[in-house]
C-alpha cells in the first residue's frame, strides 16, 4: 500500500526482523536482522542506529512501541519522523489491564477481568467465570498480539470436536500447572489476563487520527471465517472514536470489539496499525499512505471510505529464497533479499520518500 500510493511517490522500504528468513523482509528493498529479547533501551538504540545509517524519513513501528515512543525527539534530531502516539498512551495500551481500567473510566464497556501469575489465582478466576455461566480464556497481559491465547475448557472431547477445525483449547489444570512449574524452575512468569471468552462477531476498527486524537477516518470490519464485512456502523465506530480521543492517539491505531450478552465490548485497543489493515483498501482508502502524508505534511489527502461491502481473505505464496532442506539438491528459488546495509537498488532520488517498515513482523 505504501508503494502503490495514490500520489505515485517513489517509496523505498527498509525493514528488520529477528529472523533473516522472515517473509516480510522479502517485500523490503533492504532488510536487516534485529536484536531479539533485548531491553527497551537496547532496542531503541538499534532503531536509532538503523534509521541513522539508512537516512530513514519515516519510521513505522508495528511493535515495541513502548521502547521507541519515548525517543521521538531523538529520532527527529536525526531526521526521522516516528509515526507513534504519545509515550503515556503507548504505556497504558501496552497493558491490557490498564487499558480496561482507563476505558471503563470513560464509559467504554469492558469485560470482567482478572490478572494472574500463578496457578491458584488462575483457578480462582476461572471458577468465578464458570460460576457466572461463561467460558474463561487467558492471554498474556502485555503486547503479545495473539500469542499465548488459550480458551480454558475442562469438558471432555467429543467426536465432533475431533472432526472440527482445531481451536486453541487447554484445561485449567494444565495451564495452572504450567504457571506453577515455571515458577518452581525459576522462570520469569509474566502476568496473564483471564476473562470470559466473548461472543462473535469480532469487529476490528482501523483508525487514522491526527496528533491530539482527532479522528480523520476509520474503517470497521467484522470477521466471519475468511470473510470480512466492511461495516457502516456508527455505534461501533463511536467507541473507537472515544478511545482515540481519550488517549490522544496519533496516526494509525486499531480498536477491537467483541460481544457479550448482546452488546459490543472492548477486546483491546492498540496504538499501532493492525495486521489486517490491508483489507481497508477494499473500502477505497489507503490508510498507511494517508498516515505518512499526515505525518510529513499535515494533510492526509481525500478519504471517503466505501462501506457495506464484503471481501474474502485468501492465502498466497511468495518466493523468499532457496530451500535449505537436505531434500533440495540446489537453489530452486531466487536469492533472499540483502541482509546488510548495502541496498538492493540505487538510492532513492532526492525528494522521494524513504519509508521504513522496521521492524516488520
Amino acid at each position: 500500500m505504501l508503494r502503490e500510493n495514490p500520489d505515485a511517490t517513489d517509496v523505498r522500504i527498509y525493514g528488520s526482523n529477528i529472523s533473516r528468513h522472515a517473509p516480510a523482509l522479502a517485500a523490503c528493498d533492504v532488510g536487516e536482522v534485529e536484536p531479539h529479547r533485548v531491553s527497551n533501551a537496547a532496542y531503541a538504540e538499534f532503531a536509532l542506529d538503523f534509521c541513522r545509517r539508512h537516512a530513514i524519513d519515516v519510521l513505522i513501528p508495528p511493535r515495541r512501541l513502548d521502547a521507541l515512543a519515548p525517543y521521538a525527539d531523538a529520532f527527529a534530531a536525526d531526521g526521522t519522523k516516528l509515526m507513534c502516539s504519545p509515550a503515556a498512551a503507548v504505556s497504558t495500551l501496552t497493558s491490557k489491564s490498564l487499558t480496561y481500567e482507563a476505558a471503563q473510566a470513560i464509559g467504554v464497556p469492558v469485560p470482567p477481568w482478572w490478572i494472574v501469575s500463578d496457578g491458584e489465582q488462575l483457578r480462582a478466576a476461572a471458577r468465578q467465570i464458570a460460576d457466572a455461566g461463561s467460558t474463561a480464556c487467558i492471554k498474556p497481559a502485555g503486547e503479545f498480539s495473539a500469542f499465548g491465547f488459550r480458551i480454558l475448557d475442562d469438558e471432555p472431547l467429543r467426536m465432533q470436536d475431533l472432526l472440527a477445525p482445531a481451536r486453541p483449547i487447554a484445561s485449567v489444570g494444565a495451564v495452572a500447572d504450567a504457571l506453577d512449574r515455571a515458577a518452581d524452575q525459576g522462570e520469569k512468569v509474566p502476568e496473564f489476563i483471564v476473562m470470559p471468552y466473548l461472543d462473535d462477531p469480532e469487529v476490528s476498527i482501523d483508525c487514522l487520527s491526527a496528533p491530539g486524537g482527532e479522528m480523520v477516518t476509520c474503517v470497521a470490519r467484522s470477521k466471519d471465517g475468511r470473510y470480512r464485512h466492511l461495516l457502516d456502523a456508527p455505534a461501533l465506530t463511536a467507541i473507537a472514536q472515544r478511545l482515540v480521543s481519550h488517549f490522544r492517539l496519533a496516526y494509525l491505531s486499531n480498536v477491537q470489539l467483541r460481544h457479550w450478552h448482546g452488546r459490543p465490548i472492548l477486546l483491546e485497543a492498540n496504538p499501532r496499525a493492525s495486521a489486517g489493515i490491508f483489507q481497508t483498501a477494499f473500502a477505497g482508502v489507503n490508510l498507511p499512505w494517508a498516515a505518512v502524508r499526515l505525518l510529513l505534511t499535515g494533510d492526509p489527502g481525500r478519504l471517503a471510505p466505501r462501506l457495506g461491502g464484503r471481501v474474502a481473505v485468501t492465502e498466497s505464496v511468495m518466493a523468499i529464497g532457496p530451500s535449505e532442506s537436505v531434500l533440495a539438491p540446489g537453489p530452486l528459488l531466487p536469492p533472499r533479499p540483502v541482509m546488510s546495509p548495502e541496498p538492493l537498488a540505487p538510492p532513492v532520488p532526492v525528494g522521494a520518500t524513504a519509508v521504513s517498515a522496521a521492524p516488520l513482523v
